[in-house]
Order: structure tokens, then C-alpha cells, then sequence
């Protein structure tokens, strides 16, 4: 990648429904190379998709929890079916595997404390886990999609 290219990442991390030409036009390059640019960075995996950013609160999905796992199993089949299991709950937007006390970190959205209970009942039903920690978060002070794409780095 060049710097050429991570403007276009930067650009399309603001806004995926950009027109090409305006792309090719703020990086410098006809719409043709920039397309191709685009469709290399996609077909690479760089880009792994284009999607709409929704307002949770606007959806009357009003609460985030921050949901710290611990298990007292760490094998292959405990995985499979904790990542089964996750993957089935359109209410679990992030997870990630830890290092140190916690097994694993989730972000979790619903509509109230009333909707996280029923959350929690089906997760502890669907996965064997040791401690569940839930944290509410207060205020969200800064939540962004874009990636720190130093687009001065040199290739």
C-alpha cells in the first residue's frame, strides 16, 4: 500500500457511498486507476466491506454493556460452541478473545436493562461460563468505525 492508497481509505472510512470520481479526484488519480485501487484493496481484504452506520438510540437500542466472560474450559469444542452461540445473537456486536483475568470481552447493544436479562438468560443457556461481568456504560464519548490510517507512511 502507498500513500496514494490510504487516502483512499481514509476518504472511504468517512464515507463508503462517495462517488469514485470524487475519490479520484481528492487523491489525484482518474476515476479508472482509483477504481481499480479500490477493487484490489477489496479483493486483498483490506476493505472488508461498505456499510451504513445506524443510530443505535435513533433504534430505541438505547443501552451498551460491556460484558467480561470467564470460563473454566479452553478447549476447542467450548469455542465452537461459545462462537456459535454468539454469532446467533444479533445483540452481541463485538467480541474478543483476552489475555490476563478476563477470557473474553463483549460489546453488547439493547434496548434496556429488561432486554440484557433475557440477553444474559439465553447466553448462560447456550455456553457453560465460570463469571459474567456486566458493565453499562454511562455516556459514549467517542465511538468511531475509521482505522488511524497514517497516510504520510511511506510504502
Amino acid at each position: 500500500m502507498d500513500p496514494i492508497d490510504r487516502k483512499i481509505l481514509g476518504l472511504l472510512q468517512v464515507s463508503a457511498s462517495v462517488s469514485v470520481g470524487e475519490i479520484a479526484s481528492k487523491v489525484g488519480l482518474s476515476q479508472t486507476p482509483c477504481w481499480n485501487r479500490i477493487q484490489k484493496m477489496e479483493a486483498a481484504g483490506i476493505i472488508k466491506g461498505r456499510v451504513a452506520l445506524l443510530n443505535n438510540k435513533k433504534l430505541d437500542l438505547g443501552l451498551t454493556v460491556f460484558v467480561q466472560l470467564r470460563t473454566q474450559q479452553h478447549d476447542d469444542v467450548w469455542l465452537a460452541k461459545f462462537s456459535r452461540a454468539v454469532a446467533e445473537m444479533p445483540e452481541v456486536v463485538e467480541v474478543y478473545r483476552m489475555a490476563g483475568d478476563i477470557d473474553y470481552m463483549m460489546r453488547v447493544v439493547v434496548r434496556d436493562t429488561a432486554a440484557y436479562d433475557r440477553f444474559y438468560k439465553t447466553l448462560i443457556k447456550k455456553v457453560p461460563l465460570h463469571d459474567v461481568s456486566s458493565s453499562f456504560a454511562m455516556e459514549e464519548i467517542k465511538y468511531t468505525t475509521a482505522l488511524p490510517i497514517d497516510v504520510d507512511r511511506a510504502a
